[in-house]
């Protein structure tokens, strides 16, 4: 028997917190079994981990939606705030969470109280976007007007002109399953790429408006969904998806929390695309980290990510 083992390789998994190492310690603790003096600890390592993003707003909101998610079938959220009630950190943790619980139920349980600590922790802190994202999020929940929802997106913008997770709602909420249109989308999307840097968080935004659009038009079936390869041969979809392969696949060119996030949309439009040689190459960059969206689309997302994988690589 050999004394030291070869150790495995992980294979393809679902990890939230991508490649933040930090995040992913504190996650995995949140699901430790409850014992005496846990929740006083749970708090102080999401407070910890929170705070040492310091003003970097992009990875604040990662690591907030991250943990929201884990901490969503728990009472820590509440016993941050009451133990910190004047932490303004501890009211958008409750917010998300909260916002968590709303997606998953379809419908707010408490909006007005949930609002309320958007705006409070916006006072304390008033530099950072985050209440903001968040309240964007609730009121897109609750399908409220445009001129409402775009005095909230002003404010995110003015704090962070390309938060990542801030334009993916805009875009949700502008979609015809929501309260817009293709053409509202399409309008959206092209005021955002005319003034977008090469390597911001955002930079994600117009190939997701892509990869939904195609799925739309493949799920209408009949001829729609026959035809619907041929999108990717259309500059629309064909001229994003070459700038994101000669962007994004440059050593050190994506650096923000969401990169492999990204990547993993990047994969999945290429195999879409049938662009397998290429797809290749962003497989090996993504590794074995697999985000569940875009991958859902096609059914079981790790199932859809070791086939395509495993197709494009052999």
């Amino acid at each position: 028997m050999p004394i030291f083992r070869k150790l495995r390789t992980p294979g393809p998994r679902l990890v939230p917190e991508l490649d933040d190492s930090k995040l992913g310690r504190v996650r995995k603790q949140l699901g430790t079994p409850p014992m005496p003096g846990l929740t006083d600890i749970q708090i102080d390592q999401i407070e910890r981990v929170i705070q040492d993003a310091g003003t970097d707003w992009d990875r604040r909101a990662h690591r907030f939606a991250v943990l929201a998610g884990s901490a969503a079938d728990s009472g820590l959220a509440r016993s941050w705030r009451l133990r910190r009630t004047r932490s303004a950190d501890a009211m958008i943790f409750e917010a998300s969470v909260e916002l968590v619980r709303g997606h998953l139920a379809g419908r707010m349980e408490d909006a007005r109280s949930t609002a309320d600590l958007c705006y409070r922790a916006a006072d304390l802190q008033p530099d950072d976007p985050m209440p903001w994202v968040v309240l964007f999020g609730v009121l897109r929940l609750l399908r409220r007007e445009a001129q409402e929802m775009f005095q909230v997106w002003h404010e995110v913008m003015a704090r962070d002109p390309w938060h990542r997770e801030a334009h993916l709602q805009m875009l949700g909420y502008l979609s015809p399953e929501e309260c817009g249109s293709h053409g509202e989308v399409l309008d959206f999307v092209d005021s955002v790429r005319s003034r977008i840097p090469p390597a911001v968080p955002a930079v994600g935004l117009e190939l997701t408006a892509v990869v939904e659009h195609h799925h739309r038009t493949v799920a209408r079936g009949g001829l729609d969904g026959l035809l619907a390869r041929r999108q990717w041969t259309h500059a629309r979809a064909a001229v994003p998806l070459e700038r994101a392969l000669a962007d994004w696949t440059r050593p050190g060119h994506l650096t923000h929390a969401a990169a492999l996030a990204d990547l993993n949309l990047l994969a999945y439009a290429l195999v879409q695309a049938h662009r397998l040689p290429e797809a290749a190459e962003v497989f090996r960059m993504i590794g074995g980290i697999v985000t569940p969206w875009p991958w859902r689309l096609d059914g079981e997302p790790l199932q859809r990510f070791v086939q395509w994988q495993a197709q494009t690589l052999r």
